[in-house]
Formats: structure tokens, C-alpha cells, sequence
């Protein structure tokens, strides 16, 4: 119980550090997630990108966010439950809508360097950088300033429809990368972000922790109260056992799952099926690597990170349920763009190879996990 308390009182102060940071970089309420307003760079008042340190403080926000509230799911039977229950979701609010934005330029950034690589032209617009260099979103497009590279006999089609392709999902999700960072500043300067800002500053002076009832003398005991948080963890370790061993790993095993691939490049807008159980493992796997760091303490929580409390496997693991996330989703982004209407045969081609490309990429990226997770567990020095 100690080393939960402890872990969530530094994951709270590691919120309210960040949120510090975010109000003295000279933002005020404005998101920082790595895009100004309309209009930024040009030279206006109060639109010029936001500093690194906003942008990291940021980070530090969702990170810590997701943290307390992954940790309040998992161990909610020692915390007080309508606390517990009032707390998470807000958390998962916050953290989901500051995520947008980053994810939506990491997504163009991915999908226009997949062009380059399939089409070889180097005719796309950049994409709108992440992080402290980011520029504000401006209605206007520049060029990859990459070395050019002639384009093979079997990549004329694609190389025709290629830098088209690219300006319209550099249109499509810049559009709503603005309208995610729009959000992002109201959420922060809200009524509800700073109730939630107020919960976490007395989260960091005092965890509220369920109380053991005390029977009186000659009444009927109690059910008593858990208060060893090894059997929650254990409990989460083992959903996440589970829900693996429904995958269809027998098929991952191949780095090319034609299969899944079939139904993968189906023309049905709906998500694709096989994505869902994929997706619900990552999060069961983030949910068992932070009930590891409350268990170990605030060591971890002190640095943000996991750092050496978990095994290689997780590790390799995470990152590879990472990279089958922002495929599926890349590869759905490029799918909507094919169904924009009145767009040129050789456009809807070009992303129609795209959508296979990141499709491609999600079973790559299922051949990895699979082969990461049937690792023995190798603990970090």
C-alpha cells in the first residue's frame, strides 16, 4: 500500500510540475501540443510556434495523466471507489484530447515519407514537424527538400498520382490536426481541466485510500477490505495473458499474413475486425507495466519512464503494439482520402498502394510482437 501511495503522489507532482511549466513557458491557455493558430509565421502577435519547453511539459502532462488514471483502473479496490470512479475518466479525457494533435501530425509525417519511399518523387508537401520546431498550419504547401530520385518503369502510375495523393492528405489531416489543437487550448483553459487540476494537487498531499471498517464489539465482521496490491497486479497480468493468447499468433508468425491481408485491404470503410483485439492488448500491456512501476515504487515514477523495472520483452513488445497502432490508423487515413470525391484515377491509385503499403505494415508489425513476446523475460541491468 505504501509504494501505491507513494507512486501516485509522484505521478501527481509530476502533473502539477509539468503544469507548471506549460503556465511559465508564456503560453497562457494555449495547448502547446506543436501547432500555433491559423496565420502563425506570419509574423502576428502570440503565433509563433510554442517553445520546447512548452512541448514537453505537455508530454509530461499526458504521460502522467495516463499513469494515474491506469493505475486508479487497476488498483481501484484500495482506493476509495467514488473517487477512484469520478477521477479516471476525466484523466482519460485529458490525456486523449492533448494525444490528437501529435497524432494526426505524426500520421501525415508518416504517410507522406511512405509515398517517397513507394513512389520515389520527392513532389510532396512537408509535413506540418512535431515537437519544439513545430510551425503553426498555414493553407499553404512546400516540398520535401530531399535529394530527387528518377522513378523505376514500374513506378510511373504510382509517381503520377504520388504528390497529388500527398497535398490531399496533407490537406485532410492538417484540417484536423487544427481542429484537435482548437480543442486541446479550450480543454486547458476550461472549467472541467481545472477541477481536474485541483483533484490531482490534493492527490499529491493525500491519496484517498479505502478504510477498513472496524466492527463493534459482538457485531458481524465485515467483509474485509483488500489492501496487498500484488493480487490486483497479478490480476491485471493475467488479462493480459489472456487477451494474447486469443490473438492469432500462429498466423503473426509469418511476416506475411496473406490472409489478413485479404480482408485487410477490403474496400469496407468500417474498421478493420482483426484490429480490435490488437489494439485491446496494448492497453492491457500499458495497464501491466504500470501496475509494475506502482509496485516498485515511485523510483520509476520520479523519472516518468518504466526505466528498469521491466523486462526487455515488454519493451519490445510495447513498441511493436506502437507501430501496429499508427499503421492501422495511417492506413485507414489513407483509405478515407481514396473515397474523396471527383479525385483523378492516378490520386486514388496512388493512395490505394498506400493503404496496402501501411497494411503491410500493421502485419510487420504483428510478426514483431509475436516474436518479441515469445522471448523469455530479460530484466534490465
Amino acid at each position: 500500500m505504501n509504494a501505491l501511495a507513494d507512486y501516485l503522489r509522484a505521478q501527481a507532482t509530476e502533473f502539477l510540475r509539468a503544469l507548471r511549466r506549460h503556465r511559465e513557458s508564456g503560453s497562457g491557455s494555449g495547448a502547446g501540443t506543436g501547432a500555433s493558430g491559423p496565420g502563425a509565421g506570419t509574423g502576428g502577435p502570440g503565433r509563433t510556434a510554442p517553445p520546447a519547453d512548452d512541448v514537453d511539459a505537455v508530454r509530461a502532462l499526458r504521460r502522467a495523466a495516463r499513469r494515474i488514471s491506469g493505475t486508479l483502473h487497476t488498483f481501484q479496490p484500495l482506493l476509495d471507489a467514488s473517487w477512484a470512479e469520478e477521477m479516471r475518466p476525466e484523466l482519460a479525457w485529458l490525456s486523449g484530447t492533448l494525444a490528437m494533435e501529435h497524432a494526426y501530425a505524426s500520421r501525415l509525417e508518416r504517410l507522406l515519407q511512405a509515398l517517397h519511399r513507394l513512389s520515389g518523387s520527392s513532389a510532396f508537401p512537408a509535413p506540418r514537424p512535431v515537437g519544439p520546431t513545430a510551425s503553426a498550419t498555414t493553407g499553404t504547401t512546400t516540398s520535401v527538400p530531399v535529394p530527387a530520385r528518377p522513378a523505376s518503369p514500374d513506378r510511373g502510375s504510382l509517381t503520377v498520382g504520388a504528390a497529388k495523393a500527398g497535398a490531399l492528405l496533407d490537406r485532410q489531416l492538417t484540417l484536423a490536426r487544427t481542429r484537435a489543437h482548437s480543442t486541446a487550448l479550450q480543454a486547458l483553459g476550461s472549467s472541467r481541466f481545472h477541477a481536474v487540476a485541483d483533484k490531482v494537487a490534493l492527490l499529491a498531499s493525500e491519496v484517498p485510500l479505502r478504510v477498513t471498517a472496524r466492527p463493534n464489539r459482538g457485531a458481524a465482521a465485515p467483509e474485509a477490505t483488500p489492501c496487498d496490491p500484488r493480487p490486483l497486479a497479478a490480476a491485471a497480468e493475467e488479462r493480459l495473458a489472456d487477451a494474447v493468447t486469443a490473438l492469432p499468433l500462429v498466423a503473426a508468425g509469418s511476416p506475411y499474413n496473406a490472409q489478413a491481408l485479404v480482408h485487410g485491404l477490403s474496400p469496407d470503410p468500417a474498421p478493420h475486425p482483426q484490429d480490435a483485439p490488437w489494439h485491446q492488448v496494448r492497453l492491457l500491456l500499458r495497464l501491466h507495466r504500470y501496475a509494475l512501476e506502482a509496485l516498485a515504487g515511485a523510483d520509476a515514477a520520479s523519472t516518468g519512464g518504466p526505466g528498469d523495472l521491466i523486462d526487455v520483452r515488454l519493451l519490445a513488445a510495447g513498441e511493436a503494439l506502437d507501430r501496429h497502432r499508427d499503421a492501422s490508423e495511417a492506413a485507414a487515413a489513407a483509405a478515407q482520402a481514396a473515397r474523396t470525391p471527383r479525385i483523378a484515377p492516378a490520386t486514388a491509385y496512388a493512395l490505394g498502394v498506400l493503404h496496402a503499403d501501411q497494411r503491410h505494415e500493421v502485419e510487420a508489425a504483428r510478426y514483431a510482437f509475436q516474436h518479441s513476446w515469445r522471448k523469455e523475460p530479460i530484466r534490465l541491468p
